[in-house]
């Protein structure tokens, strides 16, 4: 998975649109990051931008778009509504996919090195980044505003992070911290603003106040009325969705709304959403609901119908949901090429791609005809006797299936990792100790993702012999070409194991590597020949035609 961290930095301008859209540009020039959206108020004099990328390209474009603010922005003039101390008032890193929230920490931290260093401002740690338990919440840390940053940033216990400890007029203070995403989620409602209001106290954290906590945690909620829409909301801000997601905020409106004996009419989403949470929601409605859903767009529009995304404006996946919005390098140069473009790269006069990709495309090959012939003997009403089989059946197909295809570039990634190793220098001592620890870690790489790509394989067989005993008889052609297609695809894999395993001078890491991919090996070879018996004996069985 790609490493995707958002970044949503505040500043103090929002009626400047030559300010405003330079420090865009400077984000929207950065390699590796994708700028949102941008978001101005002029009452408040604060623009928000939404950028992602990886960690390292966010840092990048978030000391870009300060450096851009340093030169434009001056706070001795500033003036708003909104809470601010600094030109860039706050600039949290939230983790999206792929990251944790310790390697946000480290963004945070990272930022505020570089922005203290190059452009001479001072930065606080506030949220997870925070040093001092008195600095994490960021209203702490700006209590008093920018007009307080001249007599507070001198005191002992609020010396910047990072950063000089003196007062600089015209950029004031900075905030850089680490948080999670934040989903701004809003569940209409036919019935008052109070009663909306009512459900909102019942549910969020802080419940009516002291002694009276809502049923769920990182959430703020209230209710309003919307006269656009002619409904009320119950308008709320989930801090963590992993603690509490959208679709559990929507069915605890919905009962607290069914026992007042008024109706939810769908809910509206605000902003962006990463897609860890609508597949947690999906996830959710197929086992409430006892459904079978496998690919991911038909759980999107599972969870798009159940929690009434549509309901205010038409929720557009592609411009909503995070990783649907990057628009990335492919991840897979192999694995995305056309058949014809993988198969000339194989054939080529290049040692990479070679027989371990090939093994990986063979064994995702094999594993996806098994799928097939299940997911066709689903839902056909002669077999529908067979559906509760079926079930249980194509999933671990269609994941083996699925989890193989990465392994044909990661094949090929290990095999020019090691390559890089043998290319060291060797000139010292020193360098022929660092060549031989690189290579060693190399060829236990180059052993490890063929090893991983046996695994995934062998994970496919208890399923593959399920469709062999149940399957339409009429694909038996599929079912045989699928067994002996991971068999081979296990086979070649292994073949790759055991050519780098000879040059591995850990003893017992080799000998525990040989057991495995041997018997995992052997396993395929067993496997599959019961398969080829099993579709024999049903064609000897069938009633000719």
């Amino acid at each position: 998975m790609n490493k995707i961290v958002e970044c949503v930095p505040n500043f103090s301008e929002g009626r400047n649109q030559d300010t405003i859209n330079a420090i865009a540009e400077a984000i929207k020039s950065t390699s590796g990051v994708s700028l949102l959206d941008v978001d101005p108020g002029k009452s408040t004099n604060r623009t928000v931008y939404t950028f992602v990328g990886s960690p390292d390209a966010v840092v990048d474009a978030a000391i870009a778009a300060a450096r851009t603010a340093k030169s434009r922005i001056d706070m001795t003039k500033q003036t708003g509504e909104h809470p601010r101390m600094g030109a860039l008032d706050v600039c949290p890193f939230v983790p999206v996919a792929g990251v944790t929230m310790r390697e946000c920490v480290d963004c945070a931290n990272e930022f505020g090195r570089r922005a203290a260093d190059e452009l001479g401002i001072p930065v606080y740690l506030y949220e997870e980044a925070a040093r001092f338990e008195r600095r994490k919440k960021l209203p702490d840390i700006r209590k008093g505003e920018y007009e307080a940053v001249k007599d507070k940033i001198i005191l002992p216990e609020w010396k910047p992070d990072f950063g000089p400890a003196e007062f600089i007029p015209e950029w004031g203070a900075t905030a850089a911290g680490a948080r999670f995403f934040l989903i701004a989620y809003n569940v209409n409602i036919i019935g008052t603003h109070n009663q909306a209001h009512r459900i909102a106290l019942n549910l969020r954290e802080a419940g009516r106040g002291k002694g009276y906590a809502g049923r769920l945690k990182e959430c703020k909620a209230m209710g309003w009325w919307v006269d656009e829409y002619n409904m009320a909301q119950l308008t709320c801000n989930l801090t963590n969705y992993k603690v509490t997601p959208p679709h559990i905020l929507f069915e605890e409106v919905r009962n607290d709304a069914a026992e007042l004996n008024i109706a939810t009419a769908g809910s509206e989403l605000v902003g962006l959403i990463p897609l860890e949470a609508m597949l947690m929601a999906a996830d959710y409605y197929i086992e409430k609901e006892n459904l079978f859903i496998l690919e991911e767009d038909q759980k999107i529009k599972l969870v798009i119908d159940r929690l009434g995304l549509n309901s205010i404006s038409a929720f557009e996946p592609d411009k909503r949901i995070i990783e649907y919005i990057i628009k990335d390098e492919p991840a897979e140069p192999l694995a995305g090429s056309t058949v014809r473009e993988f198969i000339e790269k194989i054939a080529a006069r290049t040692s990479a791609p070679g027989g371990g990709s090939a093994a990986a495309a063979i064994a995702a090959i094999g594993a996806g005809l098994a799928a097939m012939v299940a997911r066709l003997t689903y839902g056909v009403r002669k077999f529908e006797h067979l559906d509760k089989d079926m079930r249980k059946i194509i999933p671990p197909l269609f994941d083996a299936a699925n989890s193989l295809i990465p392994m044909i570039d990661a094949d090929t990634d290990a095999f020019n990792d090691y390559l890089e190793a043998v290319r060291l220098p060797k000139d010292t001592a020193e360098a022929i100790a660092k060549r031989d620890e690189a290579m060693q870690d190399g060829l236990k790489s180059a052993i490890e993702v063929p090893l991983l790509t046996m695994k995934l394989g062998d994970a496919a067989w208890e399923a593959m012999i399920g469709i062999a005993k149940l399957g339409n008889i009429a694909s038996a052609s599929d079912i045989e070409v699928g067994a002996r297609a991971l068999e081979v695809g296990i086979w070649g894999a292994y073949r790759n194991v055991m050519i780098n395993l000879p040059d591995i001078k850990d003893i017992s890491y080799k000998k525990a590597i040989k057991e495995e991919a041997e018997t995992i090996a052997a396993k395929a070879k067993t496997y599959c020949e019961d398969i080829l018996t099993t579709i024999d004996n049903r064609q000897k069985a069938a009633p000719h035609k």
